[in-house]
């Protein structure tokens, strides 16, 4: 049977009559292609896939994670030098930042000699000048994370040397690099780096000050290489606080100088964390932008601790919550907090407070006796603990951070310094707000990371201000925060369990409410892309789509299509 070539179809003069054949052509040209490969063996699953080769992505978007505040750019592309130099006045952060943005942008360059690949390319932008107004490097909440970047290009024959950070503090000037490292991409074909739809010009600063992730290290123990790699993927999505939640009921892996026998609550002599490790962590996470804000939850949560102090259980049978009616427990909460404040310089500290069952210390004979003499009930005991904490964590110069709970029983009574840290459900912080306390948002019904089942979707029109119109009260939302409790998760799937759902809330936390309103199509495509960034940067980030988080890929397919 004959065919008409292609070429022939689009050269014939009647394009009309002559379509329908073309087409047609062209069909059984695929079909028979087609049947090729399956008889080859070059077809997998033919009959069972549902993935169709991803097209090129939407060129009308802006693939930024988080969304900047404001941006405008154009339609050029630009080349990078893969010899592209810092321009910059000091700032030791800055250069170390700079050294590892550079290895991610240019990954491919690497492979490659200098002669080999970069004399045949006329490069645009051969510098990154950053400017840093201001010479304080202290990172506490509320530090001024705003950048300005500035991408120009070619007019005629000039030739483009640099592109340019401008920030208030070496905080917002490491923002700017993100975003810069976001907007360069390989180019396969010329095998440079290029940066498209150029000129940009982003300013951009955060929404809300607090933009938290949870890491339990308790339930399961993840090691100082797993925590950095943790801090590494925040910076890239622009969270800023690690909530470090060390010790629980079930093991004390953190080590306490003053009362060394706590870590026997350790699982293992393996699983630990010297005060070197925690103050290299928190090092690591500050050359990052990112804060840490260390957590013991009392009286609850606290059984691990009896295992090198048994006197802090209120019996063999009852140990949790720490026993009230000794003094030595306090002494012991007090000599914990002294030592870590040696090594967390945040401002804020969590004392935990929830899910506290006072049963057995109206069963525990000296408690219950003591309570009698102090003419408390067990409740009002637990008041009384709690508030004992927040003395001693402010005579350490804390903000005390306590879970919700806290807030619910007392209210009244709380440090007016108290931050609020929801997470049973919805209207906690409207409450809190309206009292004069300060609130952070984690609703455990949308942004519980160990919640397997709780889509992306979900995690990103999650509103902090839900319910909360009194501007007054607004600004004393600080923030949110993920949680990634530590029951299921260790170092095998921390990471894919974490991402990509927590970058749906990071831009919820960073991006302007009304950037974050439009639909959700366009969404998913710019949350795939920062997925595959997050997978290419060494960051197990699971598919966006999957029906239960950190699932691997269902069949063959684009990392942009999953």
């Amino acid at each position: 049977m004959h065919f008409l070539s292609l070429n022939h179809c689009m050269s014939i003069k009647n394009i009309t009559k002559y379509m329908e054949v073309c087409h047609i052509y062209q069909l059984l040209c695929v079909i028979s292609a087609t049947l090729c490969a399956i008889v080859e063996g070059r077809v997998h699953g033919f009959y069972g896939s549902s993935n169709l080769p991803k097209t090129d992505l939407n060129d009308s978007l802006a693939y930024i994670w988080p969304l900047p505040k404001q941006f405008t750019h154009g339609n050029l592309t630009v080349s990078i030098s893969p010899d592209l130099v810092l321009e910059v006045e000091g700032k030791g952060v800055i250069r170390d930042a700079f050294e590892r943005y550079k290895k991610l942008i240019f990954k491919h360059h690497a492979k490659y000699s200098s002669s080999e690949v970069r004399e045949n390319f006329d490069y645009d932008v051969h510098r990154l000048k950053i400017v840093v107004y201001s010479d304080d490097e202290n990172l506490q909440l509320g530090v001024d994370e705003s950048y300005s970047l500035y991408v120009t290009s070619g007019q005629g024959s000039s030739i483009i040397q640099e592109a340019t950070i401008e920030a208030n503090t070496i905080y917002g000037a490491l923002h700017g690099m993100e975003t810069f490292s976001q907007l360069c991409d390989f180019n396969f074909v010329t095998k440079r780096v290029e940066l498209s739809k150029a000129p940009w010009f982003i300013q951009d600063e955060p929404r809300f000050a607090f933009r938290g992730l949870l890491l339990d290290t308790s339930r399961h123990y993840q090691p100082i290489n797993v925590i950095k790699q943790v801090i590494d993927s925040m910076a890239y999505a622009k969270l800023n606080v690690l909530h470090w939640h060390i010790i629980d009921e079930q093991s004390f892996p953190l080590e306490v100088p003053s009362l060394p026998n706590l870590w026997d609550g350790s699982y293992t002599k393996w699983e630990r964390y010297t005060v070197e490790d925690a103050s290299e962590i928190v090092e690591f996470a500050k050359t990052r932008g990112i804060n840490v804000m260390a957590e013991i939850d009392i009286p609850g949560h606290a059984e691990s601790w009896g295992a090198g102090y048994p006197d802090l259980w209120p019996s063999a049978t009852c140990r949790e919550p720490l026993d009230v009616s000794k003094n030595f427990t306090f002494d012991v909460i007090s000599s914990i907090l002294a030592d870590m404040r040696k090594i967390f310089p945040f401002e804020l500290f969590h004392l935990g407070g929830d899910e506290v069952n006072t049963d057995c210390w109206n069963s525990t004979p000296h408690v219950k006796q003591w309570l009698q003499d102090h003419n408390m009930t067990a409740k009002d005991a637990y008041q009384y603990f709690v508030l004992r904490g927040q003395q001693i964590a402010i005579a350490q110069k804390w903000t005390p951070v306590n879970w919700e709970e806290t807030f619910n029983t007392f209210k009244e009574n709380l440090s007016p310094q108290t931050v609020v840290h929801n997470w049973l459900g919805p209207g906690v912080c409207p409450q809190a707000v309206a009292k004069g306390f300060k609130c952070i948002v984690s609703n455990q019904g949308v942004w519980y990371l160990d919640h397997l089942d709780i889509p992306w979707e979900d995690f990103y029109t999650s509103e902090p201000l839900e319910g909360i119109d009194d501007a007054s009260h607004q600004k004393l939302v600080l923030g949110g925060e993920v949680c990634m409790w530590g029951e299921t998760v260790d170092a095998s799937d921390v990471q894919q369990t974490i991402w990509p759902r927590a970058a749906a809330a990071s831009e919820r936390l960073w991006s302007p409410r009304d950037a974050t309103s439009t639909g959700l199509d366009t969404v998913l495509q710019r949350l795939e892309y920062f997925r595959c960034l997050l997978n290419q940067r060494g960051i197990a980030a699971a598919p966006v789509a999957n029906e239960y988080a950190r699932r691997p890929p269902i069949g063959p397919g684009s990392c942009y299509a999953q």
